[in-house]
């Protein structure tokens, strides 16, 4: 039984196509180069995105401190789960499209394309914001080691700024080149903390290794809720895999096999190192001790153990990680970018791509430009002292990352009921059975997961209960899909040639091309 429609792996080549070149009817400036990741550059640029030292020095103390909750790593170990079955079903939908437009091109197959428009323009918004973001914590961490080290005060938007420009050239680059830097970049992070981690091991609070953090008694209370919004953040990136399966050798096979990598390290990572956390500090003393030094608790509990030395080398790496992940989501906003302008859902001219490197160039200049205007933004509405962590980290990073962990938490739980329909719609329920179940559960979980962020998003970004922010920063996602969904429905109504390409890559320049053919 045929499964799933036709992909863009399956079409044939068109005369005068060269051997292993790109067969798309709208030529190579309409395709992203095939070939250039296998399965270790594609996990590497997948898991830089995640973060893994900026995960471990600023979310976990923020949700020790914040929600008082010591069972962290066991809420690590049961998002893991739930990544899992979302994966499941994600990842079968993988073999089926291959689509730079990802989470869009799923959810147009499965729900119709206004729909897939609908979730087009949130999944631009929300990566987009997960990157500009990232910005604030960047400069924040420059301008104390430059006056630290330099005894030179330097504002945080210049490194910004500095960091915005490098990153958007390297993503006009090719995306191979991209890989091989975030990869170094990744193994270097990840070697510092499992340093620290063996060394908390080593020498433990006077409680001694104790696995308390893991008993479920430790995640009673009301803020169970909003501890998961907080560590669901530090998950996304491993779902960027179908972004880049036109670029990668067979992407049937690699996709998928990535997405359970990836997300079976995070949760693995995330769950031992915040464990370590515990141990360093003491089931009891660990949130103290993240609501007195905050960001600063891990620097605090690393230096006691493993000298000065390599406590400055790990800010460092902290700073160094923090630029990977932002040229990780740059190269995934430009290329849904990429793929929204190559289907009419953004204009023509950023559905192309540079004739030198194959990467999305247009669609790399709009993160840029818009990265630029947001950092001018932030900049000149900061009246606060040099080394003042509140425009940089408490509004930029904060209010930006959440927006963004929002976005893609309601993508993925939309996404869920997207791969039901569409194996359900092609007879293939029976088939697919078990897959869809994990879906659903999957779905579901992720949609409670979205609604108390919503629910506590005064909590998230830090502001009052009374504050408005706690609607208008969740309100941008909101925004973003009525606007996408508008989109839809006037193409559907005015163009509906174009509507019924939603979501179909270079597979409809092939519908076309046969077309034309016939005709």
């Amino acid at each position: 039984m045929k499964t799933g429609s036709s992909s863009s792996s399956d079409t044939r080549s068109a005369p005068g196509d060269k051997p292993g070149g790109i067969n798309t009817f709208k030529g190579h400036d309409r395709a992203l180069r095939a070939d250039r990741l296998g399965t270790a550059g594609l996990l590497l640029s997948v898991l830089a995105a995640t973060g893994p030292l900026m995960v471990v020095a600023g979310v976990m103390p923020t949700t020790f401190g914040v929600m008082g909750i010591v069972g962290q790593p066991l809420l690590f170990v049961l998002l893991g789960v739930v990544l899992i079955l979302f994966s499941f079903g994600y990842a079968e939908m993988s073999r089926h499209v291959h689509n730079a437009g990802a989470f869009y091109a799923y959810i147009s197959r499965g729900l119709g394309g206004t729909a897939g428009a609908g979730a087009a323009l949130v999944a631009l918004v929300a990566y987009s914001a997960l990157q500009v973001g990232l910005y604030g914590l960047f400069g924040f961490e420059v301008s104390l080691l430059v006056n630290e080290h330099l005894d030179v005060e330097l504002v945080w938007w210049v490194p910004a700024i500095a960091c915005a420009a490098v990153v958007g050239f390297l993503a006009l680059m090719k995306i191979d080149v991209n890989a091989r830097v975030l990869g170094v970049l990744l193994l270097i992070e990840v070697a510092l903390v499992v340093v620290f981690d063996i060394a908390a091991i080593a020498d433990p609070s006077k409680q001694g290794v104790s696995l308390e953090a893991f008993n479920p008694d430790t995640l009673t209370g009301a803020g169970i809720g909003t501890a998961l919004c907080f560590c669901i953040a530090a998950f996304t990136g491993f779902e960027q895999a179908p972004v880049y399966a036109e670029e990668t050798s067979r992407p049937q096979v690699v996709v998928a096999r990535v997405m359970f990598l990836a997300v079976g390290f995070v949760a693995a990572f995330f769950a031992f190192s915040s464990w370590a956390l515990t141990v360093a500090a003491g089931p009891d003393g660990v949130v103290p001790a993240a609501r007195e030094h905050s960001a600063g608790m891990l620097f605090y509990l690393t230096e006691s153990r493993l000298g000065e030395t390599f406590t400055d080398v790990m800010h460092v790496l902290l700073v160094t990680g923090v630029f990977a992940a932002t040229l990780s989501f740059h190269n995934v906003v430009s290329r849904y970018a990429f793929a929204m302008g190559r289907e009419g859902l953004l204009p023509a001219a950023f559905g192309r791509t540079s004739s030198a490197s194959g990467a999305p160039g247009t669609g790399a200049l709009l993160q840029s430009g818009v990265t630029i205007v947001v950092l001018l933004a932030f900049a000149l509405t900061d009246d606060k002292p040099v080394g003042d962590p509140t425009a940089p980290i408490l509004r930029l990073f904060t209010w930006m990352g959440n927006i963004g962990a929002f976005g893609v938490t309601l993508l993925m739980a939309v996404a869920s009921l997207a791969v039901i329909v569409f194996f359900v719609r092609r007879g293939a329920a029976r088939a697919q059975l078990w897959r869809l179940i994990a879906s659903g559960i999957a779905g579901t979980a992720l949609l409670v997961i979205a609604g108390y962020t919503v629910k506590d998003f005064y909590v998230l970004v830090g502001t009052g209960s009374d504050s408005l922010l706690r609607w208008v920063l969740p309100g941008i996602i909101v925004l973003a899909a009525v606007v996408g969904l508008a989109v839809g429905a006037f193409l559907k109504s005015r163009n509906p040639e174009a509507h019924a390409r939603i979501g179909l890559g270079n597979e409809a320049f092939q519908l076309e091309k046969a077309a034309e053919g016939e005709s």
